[in-house]
């Protein structure tokens, strides 16, 4: 997911003569939503009452007497990046005051996060310094990313994983890792192809595939990490469109196989988001669960009541 790049748009349907699909998400681009707001403020303060209640609760129920460590990895959904025509304006120079479900995840299990996502961020970018990203390290086209202008939750010059590494070497004491990572990919693929990643798509999820795997192979065996590894699922901008689900359920898929030997947990934030939309005929802006944009329609980040349900999600799977 990116923060603030032109909008794609990947089209996931079968290719003429031929089994790949290809892909479809508008996740983590330009806004390219603009509905109607009536909905909007209504069922959005429902959703986020509800889920708001219920965090607090959670929290103010436990109260553990060992602080343990969380990480969370991941891009521009884990970090809380939110458009800059959102309502109050973002201040992108206090990363503190993005904030996401890592936050929320902590205070509900009273754990101590430490947030190492990158807005714009793939699988490969994670891994390998260097390589094009999709606006963390750099941009399409060329240029600097988002961290060479604005800090990040935590500090540090290298990959996420190598912050990773070095990370849960030191903090012996972690109980939970999160992982939510592959949307950029596509994105980027769509980016810097002539056909608009096509006929390149197979690759694509092929390349999420085996960067997941190497994520979490380095955790488990490199930092012999024994603790417990969630990876949170994407959601859908709008659920009653089929090309929209179909493209997050197909990066849903290729992440979650690639994750399975590596002993994880999967959180339905696709599930979650379908579910509170559901009374909005499933559209995702009018239900509350995406930032709201100025002078009026959704952009493609949770708000602040999408953030809690993806915090809510991950405390389901979470072991007690």
């Amino acid at each position: 997911m990116t923060d603030g790049l032109c909008s794609k748009r990947i089209q996931l349907t079968p290719l003429e003569g031929k089994s790949e699909w290809s892909f479809s998400m508008r996740l983590l681009g330009r806004p390219n939503i603009s509905r109607a707001g009536a909905g909007l403020l209504v069922a959005g303060a429902l959703v986020f009452a509800a889920v708001w209640q219920s965090t607090e609760g959670l929290a103010a129920s436990r109260h553990a007497t060992t602080v343990h460590d969380y990480l969370a990895l991941g891009d521009s959904v884990t970090f809380g990046y939110r458009e800059s025509n959102t309502t109050p304006p973002p201040n992108y120079l206090v990363a503190s005051s993005l904030v996401a479900y890592p936050k929320d995840v902590g205070l509900a299990l009273g754990l101590q996060v430490a947030n190492a996502a990158c807005p714009g961020e793939t699988s490969l970018s994670l891994t390998t310094k260097g390589v094009q990203s999709n606006g963390c390290e750099n941009v399409p086209g060329g240029g600097p990313g988002y961290r060479a202008a604005f800090p990040l939750h935590v500090s540090y010059k290298g990959t996420q994983l190598a912050y990773a590494n070095a990370y849960l070497k030191s903090h012996r004491s972690t109980q939970l890792v999160s992982l939510m990572i592959g949307a950029n990919d596509a994105f980027l693929c769509q980016e810097t192809t002539a056909d608009k990643c096509a006929s390149e798509l197979p690759t694509v999820l092929k390349s999420i595939s085996s960067n997941v795997a190497r994520i979490l192979s380095s955790i488990r065996t490199g930092d012999h990490f024994r603790g417990q590894i969630v990876i949170l699922n994407y959601y859908s901008l709008d659920y009653s469109n089929a090309v929209d689900n179909a493209g997050s359920q197909t990066l849903n898929t290729t992440v979650d196989k690639a994750a399975k030997p590596y002993k994880v947990q999967i959180a339905d934030g696709y599930g979650a988001f379908k579910a509170a939309a559901l009374q909005s005929g499933g559209d995702t802006c009018k239900a509350g669960l995406l930032t709201q944009l100025t002078p009026s329609g959704c952009g493609v980040h949770p708000s602040v009541a999408g953030q809690a349900l993806l915090a809510l999600a991950v405390e389901e799977v979470v072991k007690k």
